[in-house]
């Protein structure tokens, strides 16, 4: 077995490298999205958009130039793109559908039996069939159902558990409303006829656990938000999968100093980390690497965050996004985005999005302890706050009154007047 030994600036510039957040180093467009996607396996959906859905914050921190658009066509348009269950809500490829056949599968028995869901999901495909893509509102039922978070209208029931055992496919979004139509339209029938390449479940495990450390760069064995979304996946089977993995030598051991757990990664992105490790490990090098004018504001569900405490150990960096807990609880605020210069956080912010008048307001600032602005930084957070601006489609960004000048802020706020 193969195991590295890096120190944490090596294991904090191989994640920015793996998470294409070093420098900018995606071409723009469509193509550069779908690699990206491609790359990681999933990115998050979240229905919130204060400053941006979350899929599109995590596109905008890696993309020249990207704008929402890129992602809904390849979504809506190409279906290279499709809203799917992986890591809770996400998006992926269309290409991988047939290896959630086993999800699907138990979607399938789970919502079976129910006779008012039942005759409801024969009335949904008879309007479907009629009508063409619907949503949820277009059918006309008020009856209620017991539903994930909260009961639900039947026809939304309905709906979802369709989509859930593969036979419907998101067809298009407004804003967050699903419209929903026949996955037999809307996806080629070579996958839709393709067989669960993993016909075991422990070929299940060892596939979702690659493709989750993956999906992260760096991974370590032990129970977390990084593991979410692998159905059946206990710390038994994950074990299991890790050491089938390293025997067949599709994962590679990594010790990072200072961090007690060992760490995984791809052996298929072994080439990038060797190149580190070729570099020499001094401040000036590292800043070079870790593209010193590169800053980017990270969404909550950012792929590089998913593990908030590997974070913490490599980064030193605490986040929590904070928009499910009461007022009263929270240190910061609703939605708080985290903030990269090089290779480490900076401070986080406070952004929403005035879209009557098309400003982005910054409504409050904390740097990280021991940080204020400094002339190397203005340029590349002038260009970090640019790149979320357009995404919403900002046409200026603006600081509340007072926050500029409590946090030292005021030349790069004259930078983005």
């Amino acid at each position: 077995m193969i195991t590295y030994s890096l120190s944490k600036r090596q294991a904090r510039l191989f994640l920015l490298q793996h998470q294409r957040l070093i420098s900018r180093g995606l071409s723009p467009g469509k193509a550069a999205v779908y690699d990206y996607v491609r790359h990681v396996g999933c990115i998050q959906y979240d229905p919130l958009s204060i400053a941006g859905h979350n899929h599109e914050l995590v596109l905008q921190a890696r993309i020249p130039g990207f704008v929402p658009e890129l992602a809904s066509e390849l979504l809506y348009k190409d279906r290279l793109l499709i809203d799917g269950w992986d890591k809770n809500m996400s998006i992926y490829c269309t290409e991988d559908w047939p290896y959630f056949q086993r999800r699907r599968a138990m979607a399938a028995e789970r919502y079976q039996g129910n006779e008012a869901l039942g005759a409801m999901v024969s009335h949904v495909r008879e309007e479907l069939t009629r009508r063409g893509p619907l949503s949820s509102l277009d059918l006309e039922s008020r009856d209620k159902i017991d539903w994930a978070w909260a009961p639900a209208r039947l026809s939304r029931a309905a709906m979802e558990s369709m989509y859930y055992w593969g036979e419907l496919t998101v067809h298009h979004r407004v804003h967050t409303r699903r419209y929903y139509d026949f996955s037999a339209k809307l996806l080629p029938e070579h996958l839709l006829d393709a067989e669960d390449p993993n016909m075991t479940p422990e070929q299940h495990y060892d596939w979702y656990v690659l493709r989750r450390i993956g999906s992260i760069g760096l991974q370590w064995n032990k129970s977390g938000d990084g593991w979410l979304g692998i159905a059946g996946l206990k710390s038994k089977e994950r074990t299991a999968a890790i050491e089938r993995l390293l025997l067949s030598g599709l994962l590679r051991e990594v010790r990072v100093e200072g961090v007690k757990l060992p760490l995984y990664m791809r052996t298929a992105d072994a080439p990038g980390l060797e190149e580190i490790l070729l570099r020499r490990d001094t401040a000036d090098a590292a800043g070079a690497e870790a593209g010193a004018d590169f800053a980017a504001a990270l969404a909550p569900l950012d792929n590089l965050l998913w593990d908030r405490e590997l974070i913490r150990q490599l980064f030193g960096f605490t986040y929590r996004w904070e928009v499910y807990k009461p007022v009263a609880e929270r240190e910061y605020g609703y939605y708080v985005l985290p903030l990269l210069f090089g290779d480490r956080f900076i401070a986080r912010f406070e952004p929403v999005m005035d879209k009557k008048n098309g400003v982005l307001n910054i409504l409050r600032w904390w740097w990280e302890p021991d940080t204020d602005l400094s002339a190397e930084m203005i340029p590349a957070l002038t260009a970090a706050l640019g790149s979320l601006a357009k995404c919403t489609r900002a046409s200026s960004v603006r600081f509340a009154p007072g926050v500029a000048e409590r946090n030292g802020l005021q030349e790069l706020e004259a930078r983005l007047i």
